[in-house]
């Protein structure tokens, strides 16, 4: 256990409870564990959050940032230079971060999306609207499948890590997972074109 001296109190115990919920999920990160990790007295916790569920939301914004931060480097390292490969390029590089993601961190994965509702989900959804949009510029959306879209990429990338990552299907070998995700991304793709 590190104590805390000094400095922002509010931010040690954030990221005290983000190894929390890393290690356990959004039930691990309980506010007594989070203040003890800090080295300082739950009451001292109870002064910067009002409840647990406060805790938590601040951890679900650490997680949905890091997925951002993710799904966004991805798409930069796409160096197709046609315009309509480039696009379905970055939808499904988004895809696969999204996955890479909650495969990698899958206790900050579940956090994220405990308690956070759609309104929040700014920067992983904006990701994917924007490579939609970017899809329908380019002509390989067409315009009367671009509405409701988000929906069905998104379901589907969760879907698959939610069963590749602590559902019944995390024990298939790497290589085994990667040629499923192909296989979905590939149906995404087919179902979005022209």
């Amino acid at each position: 256990m590190s104590s805390y001296h000094h400095g922002n109190l509010r931010e040690a115990l954030v990221q005290a409870a983000v190894v929390l919920g890393r290690e356990k999920g959004p039930d691990g990160i309980v506010l007594r564990e989070v203040a003890r990790r800090a080295g300082v007295s739950h009451n001292a916790a109870y002064r910067h959050f009002a409840d647990r569920d406060e805790l938590v939301r601040e951890v679900a914004r650490v997680g949905l940032d890091e997925l951002s931060a993710a799904m966004q480097a991805r798409v930069k390292r796409v160096r197709v230079t046609d315009p309509v490969a480039r696009a379905r390029r970055r939808l499904r590089e988004t895809g696969k971060a999204y996955v890479d993601y909650a495969i990698a961190e899958p206790g900050l994965f579940a956090t994220a999306f405990s308690v956070v509702a759609l309104g929040e989900l700014d920067g992983p959804y904006e990701h994917l609207s924007a490579a939609l949009d970017e899809c329908l510029a380019v002509g390989f959306l067409p315009p009367e499948k671009r509405d409701g879209a988000e929906l069905s990429c998104w379901a589907g990338v969760h879907g698959f890590s939610m069963l590749y990552g602590t559902g019944p299907l995390s024990e298939a070998p790497k290589k085994e997972r990667d040629a499923d995700l192909d296989r979905l991304l590939d149906r995404i793709d087919d179902s979005l074109r022209g």
